[in-house]
């Protein structure tokens, strides 16, 4: 099973906010998913995200694959593998 860190959509109509979650390659963006790790709201300025280091360095360790935009997130919270 291929599992990725990716972003799930939330929020209204032109008024987006993002869920940072752990979910199976297969399964669609809003679908279901394994385990929330964060949040990402980019309507502030500057863009606002919280993650939980704890699990994210976890699944990152496991071998979850983080998209690109949830690299920067992480890269940008200074988590890495």
């Amino acid at each position: 099973m291929a599992v990725k860190i990716r972003l799930r959509r939330m929020g209204h109509k032109k008024a987006p906010f993002y869920r940072i979650i752990v979910a199976d390659s297969r399964s669609p963006r809003d679908g279901r998913f394994i385990e929330e790790i964060g949040t990402y709201d980019p309507t502030k300025d500057p863009s606002e995200y919280h993650v939980n280091e704890e699990l994210a360095k976890k699944w990152l360790a496991n071998g979850a694959q983080p998209t690109e935009t949830v690299a920067r997130l992480f890269k940008n919270a200074g988590i890495e593998k």
